[in-house]
Order: structure tokens, then sequence, then C-alpha cells
């Protein structure tokens, strides 16, 4: 990331998120959740964006209509959709690039295993088969 005021601004507004005053420099920020809890951390880097990268952060929605309205809402805060080479056929996601290119995508939890009770109402960083996009999920996925 090149602008780090930038992506703050849109990671705090895509996952509702704060900015934390913890470790933070001109060249990192740590977004924590209402409770306080880190989360995230947001940081520059003289390197492009990679066109397919192998980690990326990886959000979910349950259902096509939630995950239609997500990915207009993102795009409204900065985001936008990608012509990825790399679409399956009939393809149940959608490839954003955040405002500075890094890409992320947008599914439907169809397929994914069930996220446990207590931790449906908070992020928590875990794997997946599947690449998705949600403000109450989220987790690292390895292409």
């Amino acid at each position: 990331m090149t602008d780090l005021d930038r992506a703050t601004a849109f990671w705090s507004a895509a996952l509702d998120l704060s900015p934390a005053d913890e470790w933070s420099s001109p060249d990192w920020c740590t977004l924590v959740g209402v409770d306080g809890a880190r989360v995230l951390a947001v940081m520059t880097s003289a390197s492009p964006p990679e066109p397919h990268p192998r980690l990326h952060l990886d959000l979910v929605v349950d259902t096509t209509a939630e995950q239609d309205a997500e990915v207009r809402r993102l795009i409204a805060l900065g985001a936008t959709e990608v012509d990825w080479d790399s679409y399956p056929p009939e393809p149940d996601f959608v490839v954003l690039a955040d405002p500075d290119g890094n890409l992320s995508a947008s599914s439907t939890s169809a397929g994914l295993p069930p996220v446990a009770p207590h931790r449906e109402q908070r992020p928590y960083f875990g794997s997946s088969t599947k690449t998705g996009i949600s403000r109450s999920v989220f987790s690292w996925y390895s292409a």
C-alpha cells in the first residue's frame, strides 16, 4: 500500500473497524473491532500489488443478495471490480481491488464450514477453501 491514510480509511469502513494508536507509525496502522481487539493491520509497501496474490483478505457473506449489496457498498467506498483472468466457469465470487489495487474477493458462504455460534458476530482469522466478502467473517486464503 502506498497511501496509509487511504488504506486505513477504506479497510476501517469496509470491515467496521477503527484505527488504534497501538504500534501506529507513519508506515503502519492497527485496526481494532468494537471490543478493542486487534483485527487487522495495514502498512505501506514499495512493492506493487500482485495480479494473482497467494494471500489475500478473504471475506464471506451468506447469500447472493448480500454479496451484490456488499460489492456495491465496497465499490462506493473506493474498491473497483477487477476483470480477473482466472475466474472459473460460473464463479460464485467477484474479485475486487482496494483503492491501492490489492485484490480480495466477494462470495457466498455456500460450501464453507459453518462458523461457530460464539464467533458469528466477531471477525476472526482462519483458513478457508473458498473466496468471499463479509464484515462479520473474514480469513486469509492461500491460493
